[in-house]
């Protein structure tokens, strides 16, 4: 996976590192200070929430490449971007994505640059999808945080209303870079990019099916997000615990080492078979980590790399894999094949190599 780039310079910025890929713009806006560049850091760059306090405003637009299934290239726009000062077609992007700080009282400011660009990118490119965060929930209780965020949501369908725009379709989320809230609201909008991720869910929904596996996700390791599941709902407290599990796997990695993936031992060959001919040593398989973590009420989560940057996560029962283990490995294999067979398609059909 290539690591995120960022590059600054005047809008629009032009100085990201070429290469010969097709990549899905994402594009980042909001006030200054709502929380755009943090919500990038925490994602993409493994920075921690609280130290987001002491990244600077983003002053021009910055572009950052990021490879997982679909290369991508997210544009953080400052706080003064307007659909005039853009300097691009509303149409170069896949998703627009809207920040609003829930925790800021004078967010009606923020409500008419929202309805601004929402009426601007509607009327150039109507089927661009557009995402509104409602961003920094955490700073309210559960019920307050509820009440604000219906607020702005009607506040926002109000005002469309009032211009006769009320058929433009927003989605909104509250969002907080505290919990896993930003994840999963990340995860839904690069799904909407993937192309072939009916392909995805099915592979997953026949892995369910013959793995006996009550939930499973495909996650991307580095960002956490989870780009494709089965066709079960997904719930808050196992999406938690997979990317809980993803953060500490990631962190006592350096640790282990591939048993596989050591060199072979060179030994001398011996008077009775120096007369029998020599083969080529063979390319040692390519190493897949895999885990099991054991949950409460009869419950294993398993962590099974199907790709460099994704891996598999899912949660069945103790028995089962226990006593059929072997079976949902040879049902990874096949998982695992699939997904970087449509891993190698995308990135051919976006001119990589």
């Amino acid at each position: 996976m290539a690591p995120a780039v960022a590059t600054a310079a005047a809008p629009p910025s032009t100085n990201v590192k070429p290469d010969s890929l097709q990549r899905s713009k994402i594009l980042l806006l909001g006030q200054r200070r709502s929380g755009k560049t943090s919500i990038h850091r925490v994602l993409f760059d493994n920075t921690a929430p609280n130290e987001t306090f002491y990244l600077e405003p983003t002053t021009r637009i910055e572009k950052h490449i990021y490879d997982t299934v679909i290369p991508l290239e997210i544009w953080d726009c400052p706080g003064s971007t307007s659909p005039e000062s853009l300097g691009t077609p509303f149409s170069e992007f896949a998703v627009i994505v809207f920040v609003i700080d829930i925790s800021n009282p004078m967010y009606q400011q923020a409500i008419k640059q929202l309805v601004d660009f929402a009426i601007a990118a509607y009327e150039e490119s109507p089927e661009t999808p557009f995402e509104v965060f409602v961003h920094k929930v955490d700073v309210y209780s559960d019920d307050y945080k509820l009440e604000n965020f219906k607020q702005i949501t009607q506040r926002v369908n109000d005002e469309l209303f009032d211009l006769q725009m009320e058929h433009i379709q927003l989605n909104f989320q509250a969002t907080s870079c505290y919990d896993h809230t930003i994840y999963d609201a990340f995860s839904r909008v690069i799904q909407k990019l993937i192309e072939a991720l009916p392909y995805i869910e099915d592979l997953l929904n026949v892995f369910c099916a013959n793995a006996q596996a009550s939930k499973a996700f495909l996650f991307d390791i580095r960002s956490r997000l989870y780009v494709a599941t089965d066709a079960s709902p997904v719930d808050a407290g196992t999406h938690s615990l997979c990317c809980d599990y993803i953060k500490m796997l990631t962190a006592f990695r350096p640790l282990y080492a591939s048993a596989i993936a050591t060199p072979a031992r060179i030994t001398p060959p011996s008077r009775s078979s120096s007369t029998l001919p020599s083969r080529a040593p063979s390319a040692p398989p390519p190493f897949s980590p895999s885990a099991a973590l054991a949950l409460a009420q009869g419950t294993t989560l398993t962590f099974h790399q199907a790709t460099p940057a994704l891996a598999l996560l899912a949660l069945l029962p103790s028995a089962v894999y226990e006593a059929r283990r072997g079976l949902l490995e040879y049902n990874v294999v096949f998982l695992r094949e699939g997904v970087q067979e449509i891993v190698n398609v995308e990135r051919e059909a976006r001119g990589g190599t």
